[in-house]
């Protein structure tokens, strides 16, 4: 068993707030990320796929492959953008970290096993010091 990782980099919008709850509760539990007028974040990606190595390439996937499919399903969508309000793959979710690694998960991991390979993780740096791990 092999990994390997792409990094892709990605800057966007987004606000921590529940739309059932008031200014002053969201702004408890959410603080500073609970701001009306949004705030951003410049990511960073790591996608981990992982499997054997094809004897005829001697990959485990293309990376120029992930890296196109990681761009089209996932940065396109979301780079310069309001996770809130403009990502499809968002839509009805809160906007943490948490979940926007879930979402990335989801949208790539059939894509990846239809490779051959499997997604392995799904890892995104929202500042130098905090980042999210999925396994799915």
């Amino acid at each position: 068993m092999i990994f390997i990782t792409r990094k892709a980099s990605f800057n966007a919008a987004h606000k921590l707030s529940r739309p059932d709850w008031t200014e002053d509760e969201n702004t408890a539990v959410y603080g500073k990320c609970a701001n009306p007028n949004w705030h951003g974040h410049n990511y960073q990606l790591y996608v981990t796929v992982k499997g054997e190595v094809n004897p005829e390439t001697g990959f485990l996937v293309d990376l120029k492959w992930l890296k196109d499919i990681t761009n089209t399903y996932v940065v396109d969508k979301i780079d310069h953008r309001n996770l809130n309000l403009d990502v499809d793959f968002m839509q009805g979710k809160l906007a943490s970290t948490e979940n926007l690694a879930i979402a990335i998960w989801d949208e790539l991991h059939n894509l990846i096993a239809e490779s051959g390979a499997a997604l392995h993780c799904i890892k995104i740096y929202e500042t130098e010091n905090n980042f999210v791990e999925y396994f799915g």
